[in-house]
């Protein structure tokens, strides 16, 4: 469990998390609730992890300011803020924080360097290969949450829907299990691409694994979305099937992937 909690506190997920959170969960008549839950999730990381002698993030420290300024309006705002709050918190959110994340990009700072400095030898801080992985993955998470943004706005300014399950749900939380899939996925497949290009002989991961969450994230939507009666019978079936045959074939093409890749 403590192997768990440090690998959590010492990835960028533990800075992205209270984001996700608030995104999420915002929506007519939860604006209080989803801030005191992120602004909790991004003080009780702090915490734990200075306990621990994992040292605070500048993404920690924005998140809480960030997170302590919206319940601040909260409690102080007329009804009417509160109401376009609930309506446009989420994409708040995820705008501050692609803000963020371009803003390290800009500055040579890419927000996951911090984090990956934890797990890496100080020889390697400085190479050209750690440096290009570091940028390439917080651009992944910035184009995620630019994406989670527009697809949000769309919900609640196009379709006039903020609770719309695919705008609000589904879309946003696909674009950030993929980041957190290439995040896993990317360092080490640029590893083993710069070994190549250097003519060594290093096993590249499978471009399988940056999709292989999808059958179950489907599959899951479709449960969700049909007991909720968020979306059609129809759809919500056709979800689960599509989800378990995915599953399935993942399954059966994984072993071969792995297999071919090492030979």
């Amino acid at each position: 469990m403590t192997k768990v909690v440090d690998g959590y506190l010492r990835s960028p997920l533990s800075g992205i998390a209270p984001w996700i959170l608030m995104s999420v969960l915002s929506a007519p008549g939860r604006f209080e609730e989803a801030v005191c839950f992120a602004l909790g999730l991004v003080l009780l990381t702090m915490w734990v992890g200075a306990r621990r002698g994992i040292k605070i993030h500048a993404l920690d420290t924005f998140g809480a300011a960030f997170f302590a300024v919206l319940a601040a309006v909260g409690l102080i705002a007329s009804d009417d803020v509160i109401d376009w709050m609930e309506i446009w918190a989420g994409e708040l959110t995820n705008i501050a924080l692609a803000v963020f994340v371009f803003a390290t990009l800009i500055a040579r700072r890419p927000f996951t360097l911090p984090y990956a400095k934890e797990d890496t030898p100080q020889e390697y801080w400085t190479s050209p290969l750690f440096m290009k992985i570091n940028y390439v993955i917080s651009a992944v998470w910035a184009g995620a949450f630019t994406f989670s943004a527009i697809v949000g706005f769309i919900g609640d300014a196009v379709m006039r829907d903020p609770g719309n399950f695919w705008t609000g749900w589904v879309l946003q939380l696909a674009a950030i299990f993929f980041a957190v899939s290439f995040t896993e996925f990317y360092p080490d497949y640029a590893g083993a691409k710069s070994a190549a290009s250097q003519g060594e002989s290093e096993p590249a991961p499978s471009l399988l694994k940056l999709i292989d969450w999808i059958p179950t994230f489907v599959l899951v939507a479709g449960i969700f979305g049909w007991v909720t009666d968020s979306i059609p019978d129809a759809v919500g079936i056709g979800m689960i099937v599509v989800g378990i045959i995915g599953s399935a074939v993942i399954g059966r093409l994984s072993p071969k992937t792995e297999k071919a890749s090492k030979t």
